[in-house]
């Protein structure tokens, strides 16, 4: 596993001292959750805006692969 460095100000770095605590995990396993949540939500909207797109220029694009 790598490290990044996130920096937070005060009043985030304490809400997230809360959260860890009240669930029982530390700070560091609630970002790991929350980043991997926003990377698989933010990979299935990107597929759908690139589905949307390759569909809306169909057209184009099969004349271009010509």
């Amino acid at each position: 596993m790598e490290n990044l460095i996130v920096r937070l100000d005060g009043g985030d770095r304490a809400q997230l001292a809360d959260l860890a605590d009240a669930s029982g995990r530390t700070p560091e396993d609630v970002v790991r959750e929350a980043v991997r949540r926003y990377l698989r939500d933010e990979r299935a909207r990107v597929g759908d805006e690139a589905a949307r797109l390759a569909q809306r220029h169909d057209a184009l694009l099969k004349r271009l692969g010509q």
